[in-house]
């Protein structure tokens, strides 16, 4: 035997040691991972839905009835005749365009604009006195997202990432799924990792823009291809290695092979034509009109997601004004009955249509749903228009699914809505309740960042208890 054969001996046999520890050390490190994301008490939910109608929807136009409006119609609101807001003077006071009607054995009165949401209301758990910090859709919706007014701070789907990881090693941790119109006031920073490692900031996707068939090629067999995988890490270890401690270095490599593993798994979660006629039917995807059509197959695409054990999936509806269409978000400055009369239908269908596929499946028993908007709108008519200007001291959220009482009401706001006016909530209370429901006590998850530790509520929050089962 020569000295080539021996030394290109030794090279593979030193290969395939190098290889077996490097699988060795990522399922050990795997493990470790999941012991150290543990809840820290018996859980209610395992994964969250949560649905944002960014453009701050209007609660009194939705969820949140009052008569006193109806009965004092176009006269001016009490004590505030020459309030300025956020885009100026107010009218008077403005009934909503839609009566509400009784729903559910609760009889609670929801807008007849939502007659196929209605059906769910003994599901659901509405926080009426939600209030904001702030009356400006971008820092509005960060709040309502990661309980902080400016960038740079962690989502709550970040924070339940780092607290509990991945339920499927082949998919994203957390999900945003982006409406047709555009991602909301901004972007990006309504699902940032913050100061968290990269690993925990959403992978944004949408059913009208589908991930690409990245299979491998009949040319190259499966031995072939994990073999590359397999040196692929290899060579990624060593380096990481020669970089002790760099965290955003090791989150990089983390992306890049979880999209190696999703270029089998997101085609097939993505391919909506594996459902049937009838499902397509009860979301609306066929639909003429085709921002309902296209607002439904998220619904759709994030049923899927769940199903294939997605933590922590955030769905948009409605998200910016466009030039083209009109105003097509829920921020109805000037001609509230037009604009809602466009945005409801679009809404209304598909996710309730949602929630029903959850439930007859039996995903609610895991998963929470919660819908949210930045925050409400005044009682009163902006001057001048038939609109409604930003309210940040009241607004409407709700709850329902694993570990939520069904068909009961917290808070209220005031005869007008103008404010909240018994249990005031804040984001959070909201989150304390959300991440309670996950098994995590939201004063113990922290992450030491720049001299203190940090966690999703601040040091703020209190668990909503009369919401929970």
């Amino acid at each position: 035997m020569n000295s080539f054969d021996l030394a290109r001996r030794q090279f593979l046999g030193q290969m395939t040691t190098g290889l077996t520890g490097v699988a060795l050390s990522r399922l050990l490190t795997n493990e470790a991972r999941a012991a150290s994301r543990a809840p820290h008490f018996a859980p209610k939910a395992k994964q969250v839905l949560q649905i944002f109608c960014p453009g701050a929807a209007s609660h009194i136009d939705l969820w949140d009835h009052k008569p006193q409006l109806e009965k004092y119609h176009d006269t001016p609101l009490p004590g505030a005749e020459s309030e300025v807001t956020f885009q100026g003077k107010n009218g008077n006071l403005m009934k909503s365009p839609w009566p509400f009607v009784p729903a559910g054995q609760s009889g609670k009165m929801i807008s007849s604009m939502l007659p196929h949401l209605s059906k769910h209301v003994d599901d659901m758990a509405f926080i009426h006195s939600m209030t904001s910090r702030t009356n400006t859709h971008g820092p509005g919706c960060i709040s309502m997202n990661s309980c902080f007014t400016r960038e740079g701070f962690p989502s709550a789907g970040s924070w339940v990432s780092y607290a509990l990881g991945s339920m499927n090693e082949n998919l994203p941790t957390y999900i945003s799924v982006q409406d047709v119109r555009g991602e909301p006031p901004n972007g990006k920073a309504n699902w940032s990792n913050g100061f968290l490692s990269a690993e925990h900031q959403a992978v944004s996707m949408a059913a009208h823009q589908p991930l690409r068939n990245l299979a491998r090629p009949v040319s190259i067999g499966a031995d072939e291809e994990q073999a590359t995988r397999d040196f692929l890490a290899l060579m990624n270890e060593e380096h990481a290695l020669l970089h002790p401690g760099n965290e955003e270095l090791r989150a990089r490599m983390s992306a890049y092979e979880l999209a190696a593993r999703m270029q089998l798994a997101g085609p097939e979660v993505g391919d909506l034509s594996q459902e049937s006629q009838h499902t397509h039917e009860l979301y609306g995807t066929l639909d003429e009109n085709n921002l309902k059509a296209s607002y439904a197959r998220n619904c759709l695409l994030a049923r899927r997601f769940l199903e294939k054990g997605v933590r922590y999936v955030s769905l948009y509806c409605a998200s910016r004004a466009s030039a083209v269409d009109g105003l097509l978000n829920w921020d109805a400055h000037r001609t509230l009955k037009a604009d809602y009369e466009r945005h409801c239908p679009i809404f209304d269908q598909p996710t309730a249509a949602l929630l029903s596929d959850l439930k007859q499946r039996g995903m609610l028993e895991d998963i929470l749903v919660v819908w949210c908007t930045e925050f409400g709108r005044m009682p009163t008519h902006q001057e001048g228009t038939s609109g409604r200007d930003h309210n940040p001291d009241a607004f409407t959220t709700w709850m329902m699914g694993a570990g939520v009482k069904g068909g009961v009401s917290y808070g209220e706001t005031d005869d007008f809505g103008r404010r909240a006016a018994v249990d005031t909530t804040t984001v959070y209370d909201f989150y304390a309740t959300v991440l309670h429901l996950l098994g995590l006590d939201h004063e113990k998850l922290t992450y030491y960042h720049n001299g203190a530790n940090r966690r999703l509520t601040d040091v703020h929050g209190h668990v909503i208890n009369r919401i929970l089962a």
